[in-house]
């Protein structure tokens, strides 16, 4: 069983910061990608950014310059950094982990936290 937790969420207004974490917990043995995701109310969920283990990031383009993720990989965490907050960033944020729970070889599985509220005020 693997867990993950977000923390960080909340209400700023437009022009400011806040900062995500994620803490994965369980029996893993290997997390390769970690990652956020966004859904806004009426909306898909999508991609803000991802990070994989040897450091190598992926980002959306309406978050490119604006937000920074890092991953701690002794801790299992991974945190986003957002700055210059728009009111379209408001949205349910969910952290995402590929992990391998067994031994080398053994398949990898999709978990996600349940999600953390993000509101931008104008």
């Amino acid at each position: 069983q693997v867990q993950l937790v977000e923390s960080g969420g909340g209400l700023v207004q437009a022009g400011g910061s806040l900062r995500l974490s994620c803490a994965a917990s369980g029996s893993i043995s290997s997390i390769n990608i970690m990652g956020w995701y966004r859904q806004a109310p009426g909306k898909q969920r999508e991609l803000v950014a991802t990070i994989v283990s040897g450091g190598s990031t992926n980002y959306a383009d309406s978050v490119k310059g604006r937000f920074t993720i890092s991953r701690d990989n002794a801790k299992n965490t991974v945190y986003v950094q957002m700055n210059s907050l728009k009111p379209e960033d408001t949205a349910v944020y969910y952290c995402y982990a590929n992990v391998r729970v067994g031994q080398v070889g053994t398949p990898w599985y999709q978990y996600w936290g349940q999600g953390t509220q993000v509101t931008v005020s104008t």
